[in-house]
């Protein structure tokens, strides 16, 4: 149920709106909206994601809906109408002035996840036989026209290949004669507009820049990428990693805004696969029943057994996945993490197991309870929790590799696949551990 519309617009203030905005509907943000000053509507209207701001927009009618999309920059406004359902899109480009339809339909045409689908083609821009007065006059003509796109300004040639780049203090500061091929700087950082948004934010990390220019194949410049982009970027990627992590694929809209129906179909599938995985380890526990049979007490452990198993995979894959979209490591490194990764599950398999052993050990002095052998007990029970962890590290780091290799998301390697992958095992190195460790005692 949601807030009454009449008592909406008497009372509802800009904290408010922010406290109240997802408990809204759409028709109600829309009026809420209309009661805030248009300084205020504008700054919370822009703070919203592409999909908020699509549903907001068709809530008005439409002769308002002209009002909203012509503030967007012509970016922003591709993604809203990317972020709008199918049949409404049509009607979201109508609503913009002839020369933003032209370049939003310009940034449809490339891939939503490249360079050239978060570029905005407005930005600052001088010829190179300009003198520094005459650039200044004509930058405050551009200002005019798109102010919120100048953080550099970009030195083009007659068929707009990107020469160099001035800051606007040096701009200011040079000599009004001098030219402008004079003052720039040639060696200008820049990307292609096919470049994955994943690699271009990489660029912004390593040269620490505002802007970045996009080109395309012949070198002519069609945009620039601007840090707010990549921090959107960067948001969206580490949710869609966090979520496939989870053991379900990336929802890709915000959690309140999915379809309920839409969203079981995104757990199902690997809810089901996991599912049908863990039946492979009530396979391994048949496949072991008679030493289950003949030795009870080996049950009590299995727990122990596997989920130090899964929790030490899911630590591998979860560290590498991160250094993977870091890009600190590559599939060069897999030898490298590899070797890492099997002395760091020794060590912590040696740690629990020690644990372990201790626990079993104090506890049948304390209250005894696992018979004569409980000292055979407590070393397959270190020495399975050793292998088990061994291998859970060693394919928790691997997986992603592979699947980077077969050109797959290595998010796809989540914890509670790595934790089912290892259930199985760890049952087989226990069980196969105590067969070697109690034969001719319990089994």
């Amino acid at each position: 149920m949601t807030p009454d519309r009449g008592t909406l617009e008497e009372r509802l203030t800009l904290a408010e709106l922010e406290d109240a905005w997802a408990l809204l509907a759409a028709d109600d943000r829309a009026d809420a909206l209309r009661e805030l000053s248009p300084a205020e509507a504008q700054d919370f209207f822009f703070g919203l994601g592409a999909h908020e701001q699509a549903q907001v927009v068709l809530a008005f009618p439409v002769e308002e809906r002209r009002t909203w999309m012509r503030i967007l920059p012509p970016d922003d406004a591709a993604d809203v109408v990317q972020a709008a359902p199918a049949d409404e899109r049509d009607g979201l480009l109508a609503a913009l002035d002839d020369a933003t339809r032209k370049e939003v339909n310009a940034l449809l045409a490339y891939a939503e996840d490249a360079a050239g689908g978060l570029m905005n083609p407005r930005y600052a821009r001088v010829r190179p036989d300009m003198t520094v007065d005459e650039a200044i006059s004509y930058l405050r003509r551009q200002a005019r026209e798109s102010p919120e796109s100048f953080y550099y300004i970009y030195v083009l040639d007659e068929h707009q290949r990107l020469l160099g780049v001035v800051s606007f203090r040096e701009l200011f500061s040079a000599n009004p004669a001098a030219r402008v091929r004079d003052i720039m700087h040639a060696d200008v950082v820049s990307v292609s507009d096919q470049l994955d948004q994943e690699m271009v934010s990489r660029e912004f990390q390593a040269h620490r820049l505002t802007a970045i220019p996009v080109t395309d194949a012949e070198g002519r410049m069609k945009g620039i990428v601007t840090a707010d982009d990549i921090v959107d970027v960067v948001r969206e990627e580490a949710t869609e990693d966090i979520q496939k992590l989870g053991g379900m694929e990336a929802l890709d809209v915000p959690y309140m805004s999915i379809g309920f129906a839409h969203m079981i179909r995104k757990r199902a599938g690997w809810l089901s696969a996991l599912f049908l995985g863990e039946m492979l380890t009530a396979s391994a526990m048949g496949y072991f029943q008679d030493e289950i049979a003949r030795a009870v007490v080996l049950a009590l452990f299995i727990p122990l057994i596997i989920s130090s198993g899964g929790n030490s995979g899911s630590q591998a894959t979860t560290l590498v996945i991160r250094a993977m979209a870091l890009g600190e490591v590559g599939l060069r490194d897999w030898w490298r993490v590899t070797r890492r990764e099997l002395f760091a599950g020794l060590a912590l398999g040696s740690i629990l197991g020690a644990i372990g052993f201790l626990r079993i050990v104090v506890w049948q002095n304390i209250h005894p309870s696992y018979g004569p052998h409980y000292m055979l007990i407590a070393l397959t029970v270190l020495g399975s929790l050793v292998g088990v962890v061994t291998f859970g590290t060693l394919a928790g780091s691997l997986l992603p590799f592979l699947l980077r290799t077969l050109r797959l998301d290595p998010a796809s390697a989540s914890a509670p696949f790595v934790a089912t992958l290892v259930d199985v095992t760890g049952l087989v190195i226990y069980f196969s551990l105590a067969s070697l460790l109690l034969r001719g005692a319990l089994l």
